[in-house]
């Protein structure tokens, strides 16, 4: 009878830990798709918004153009769900990606910008995937520190614009982020465990799937 019910939960345990790995996998192959679709309408084409439209949808179309960027709302929007008060650090990424996009309309210059970026995905993944809970001080650091890199590499669309489309820029990159990061916050909650400190085992498999991409990054970045 001892040993039934031993396999049974080792059965229950290698199909828990297989569906976790697989949802992991469609949610990377899902990001994907979504950022080439994206890509593929993106609204201006690259080109400078010369109006409030035009800016407010590039500003919405530009965090989810590039996977690195995508990639990284949602990881931020994950980990917030294993962090104590963990909302702030959504607020916290947006408000310093502000600033960062301030710093490069300001033509100053910040050090290796996509190295960053693709080195945030992958640290932030690997928080994720850790089965400590993640110290909040910390957390809030590093992701005020991504959101200046991010946001810099944001800046690079609007350089040249008007007053009306810059701030139309500004309030459509917010809006989406914290619309995206948000439902991330939301859909990790499902799997956050009420009485314990430590992240579930799917989100926990989710960050694997993040920083394995962030590694990929990486990767690009340094070979070129």
């Amino acid at each position: 009878m001892v040993n039934r019910i031993s396999m049974s939960r080792f059965k229950f345990g290698q199909l828990l830990l297989k569906r976790s790995f697989g949802a992991s996998l469609l949610a990377s192959f899902g990001i994907l798709s979504f950022s080439l679709i994206a890509h593929a309408h993106h609204p201006l084409g690259g080109q400078t918004p010369s109006n409030f439209l035009e800016g407010f949808l590039s500003g919405v179309g530009h965090p989810v153009i590039g996977i690195d960027h995508l990639v990284f709302v949602i990881a931020i929007g994950l980990m917030a769900t294993v962090v104590r008060q963990g909302a702030w650090i959504l607020l916290v990424f947006v408000s310093t990606a502000l600033l960062g996009t301030g710093i490069h309309l300001q033509s100053w210059d910040l050090p290796a910008p996509e190295f960053f970026i693709s080195a945030s995905v992958l640290i932030f993944g690997s928080l994720l995937a850790l089965k400590q809970s993640l110290n909040p001080g910390l957390s809030m650091a590093l992701a005020a520190l991504a959101g200046l890199f991010h946001g810099y590499a944001y800046g690079e669309a609007i350089v040249g614009a008007e007053m009306a489309p810059l701030l139309a820029y500004l309030v459509g990159f917010s809006v989406i982020q914290l619309a995206i990061a948000a439902l991330a916050y939301r859909g990790g909650q499902a799997f956050a465990p009420s009485s314990s400190d430590q992240p579930a085992l799917p989100l926990r498999f989710a960050g694997f799937a993040i920083a394995g991409m962030g590694l990929a990054f990486v990767s690009t970045v340094l070979l070129g």
